[in-house]
């Protein structure tokens, strides 16, 4: 132990600064083996004990457990190491803190006792000390430059196959659809897989490895566990009520986050429910707005703007209702965990002050102890400040998770039995229900072949378009099976057809693909559906369900049937936009370019009828009837 007396100080520096780097890299490797193998142990366990981490599991286990997974633990390791080094970065400058003051102790007491031997000694101490923090200094940038690069690339690596995985799964099998069927409907699927799929993944990330200057959970344990070595070292004994306590600022430091950290998660524990809560209410009040942004038109002719408004007030007003409950708590939470915070501050100075003033530790041994003490409370209190982010992943992570159990849950909801018919349509005993159980048509069978066309008439309710929807694997309470061709030989044009972002060429020939035909034959195509107006502007990128009216719309989609040639389409009201002259034009294209095509038409006017060669009639509580159409003369 250095002495303080004047004759006998000499400035010692407090590690062998020459072999640091030999040392540092020595602990760097052993540290971060240990980390990454306890921390997996962590894990597998989380995984399989909490709800959580099943959930967890559920959402991302094939990107760490599927193709390509090595590179995920690639990365995994890197940010490791880094939030391990910045533990190691920070020891050092606790080091280092420790020889500056140390240094400036024995500078000033030189200056008293005028002894310049022993000021030359300080100052050269303190120049050294200066060089130190340099070199350190420069580590610490590039480490941290570093670790906030390889931290991002995680998340986006992470975030790109979330949402391929995600997305990709919603849409399976028309899941996207059929969830409107589950009881417990998903609200808002764009937010949970644009907004929760970047929360979850930046903050679970950030939670366990940190990312640039933090060191997320794996830095505050490795800090607790190498800062107490530091302040084991450091720390003297203490008597409590008679008892003599060896080494008690560690034993103080602990027990004092401990009771901390527990008291704060009994506070902050209801803020898991008001994140879930706040998200699903900022999400209504979002899909509100957008809502009525892509209905402005409707909107503006019915005068709707006083309605519209009151809408839109009271589910901001459900907004900050939820908001409210969250910064009460959220208060609550911050004031407790500050309190703790600033009597930590203290506690170092008051503890080490005895032995500093009767000669046990240095100046600079006081300003490392405090350093220790405030890592090891801030490392501990790392689990105990992050809890409202915790609750704010959970939720998010809640709502993946819930996305992901509706699109399975909808999947598994019933559908009629599908097979593969290359050159005919045909339908076997099938049966047709509303979701109350009521029956809409009972035992329909038939059979198409090239060239036939069936058009399917009833009154309002009587099915017409549920029967499409059955046929289309898309309504769940049908039984019975229907054959036909599959994939792209196979199309439904629904009444307002889809057109998706982009542009004209792609919203002309979806579902197919742009590059399987030519601009030459789209032009040709949309002069015959009467869009010659719109041939020049095949690149224009817009959104073309706000730019064409609702007849061109339908036009276009007859262009769909001649630029794809489809075996079987099946149309519902698709003409319902279009005079009767236009209307006739547009089936008469399909009859004479596409003779062999087979034609399944819902319609309500009586001039559809004469394009098609059978009339299916249904009554809506079951019965149905199937007559032939007499040619034209």
């Amino acid at each position: 132990m250095l002495g303080l007396g004047i004759g006998s100080l000499r400035v010692k520096t407090s590690r062998d600064w020459s072999i640091e780097w030999y040392e540092s890299l020595k602990w760097l490797l052993i540290a971060t083996s240990i980390t990454v193998v306890v921390f997996v142990l962590i894990m597998a366990v989380l995984l399989r004990t909490t709800t959580w981490g099943r959930q967890f599991w559920r959402a991302s286990g094939g990107y760490f457990w599927g193709p390509g997974a090595w590179r995920t633990w690639l990365f995994t390791l890197l940010v490791i190491f880094f939030a391990v080094s910045g533990v190691r970065v920070s020891v050092l400058f606790s080091y280092w803190g420790n020889d500056l003051f140390t240094s400036l102790q024995a500078g000033g007491q030189a200056l008293v006792a005028k002894d310049d031997a022993a000021k030359d000694e300080a100052l050269e101490a303190f120049r050294n000390a200066m060089v130190l923090w340099a070199v350190l200094g420069v580590i610490h940038v590039i480490r941290s430059m570093a670790s906030f690069y390889f931290a991002y690339a995680y998340d986006i690596r992470w975030r790109v196959w979330l949402t391929d995985n995600i997305a990709g799964d919603w849409l399976q099998d028309r899941a996207f659809y059929r969830g409107r069927f589950i009881d417990n409907t998903i609200d808002n699927p764009d937010q949970r897989i644009q907004q929760d799929i970047t929360t979850f993944v930046q903050t679970a990330r950030s939670l366990a490895v940190g990312g640039g200057s933090t060191g997320g959970g794996i830095g505050a344990v490795v800090a607790v566990v190498s800062f107490t070595k530091i302040l084991w070292d450091l720390s003297g004994p203490m008597t409590v009520l008679g008892a003599d306590i060896p080494r008690a600022m560690v034993f103080i430091v602990l027990m004092y986050v401990l009771i901390s950290t527990v008291i704060a998660i009994g506070i902050g524990r209801p803020l898991i429910r008001l994140n879930f809560l706040y998200e699903r209410a900022t999400a209504n009040f979002r899909y509100a707005l957008v809502r009525l942004r892509d209905s402005a038109e409707s909107v503006a002719f019915y005068r709707g703007e006083e309605v519209e408004h009151r809408g839109i007030v009271a589910r901001f007003a459900a907004v900050i209702q939820v908001f409210w409950r969250y910064v009460r708590q959220n208060t609550y939470f911050q004031g407790w965990n500050l309190l703790v915070s600033q009597l930590s501050l203290v506690f170092p100075y008051v503890l080490q002050a005895p032995r500093f003033f009767s000669g046990q530790v240095t100046l600079g041994g006081v300003n490392q102890t405090a350093s220790a003490f405030n890592e090891i409370s801030d490392s501990l209190s790392f689990f105990r400040n992050s809890y409202d982010d915790f609750a704010a992943w959970r939720a998010s992570l809640m709502r993946l998770d819930g996305l992901q159990i509706a699109s399975r849950e909808s999947r598994d909801l019933p559908k009629i039995a599908a097979a593969e018919l290359d050159n005919a349509v045909r339908l076997d005993k099938v049966d047709v229900r509303k979701p109350d159980g009521e029956l809409l048509i009972d035992d329909l069978t038939l059979r198409l072949s090239p060239g036939d066309a069936l058009v399917v008439k009833g009154p309002s309710g009587s099915g017409k378009t549920t029967l499409l929807r059955a046929l289309a694997e898309m309504w769940p309470y049908t039984e019975g099976e229907i054959g036909r061709p599959t994939g792209d030989d196979t199309m439904f044009l629904s009444q307002i057809p889809y057109l998706p972002l982009g542009d004209l060429r792609t919203a002309a020939e979806y579902p197919g693909k742009p590059e399987d035909i030519s601009d030459d034959a789209l032009r040709e195509v949309l002069e015959k559906v009467h869009l010659g107006h719109i041939v020049d502007r095949l690149d224009e990128e817009a959104d073309w369900a706000k730019i064409l009216s609702p007849g061109e719309q339908q036009r276009l989609a007859f262009g769909r049937i001649l630029l794809l040639k489809p075996k079987v389409v099946f149309l519902d009201e698709a003409t319902s936009a279009v005079d009767e002259g236009l209307e006739y034009t547009l089936y008469k294209l399909i009859r004479t370019e596409l003779p062999d095509t087979m034609v399944i038409s819902v319609a309500h006017r009586s001039t559809v009828d004469q394009h098609h060669t059978q009339k299916l009639e249904l009554d809506g509580t079951g019965p149905w009837s199937l007559e032939p159409i007499a040619a034209n003369a």
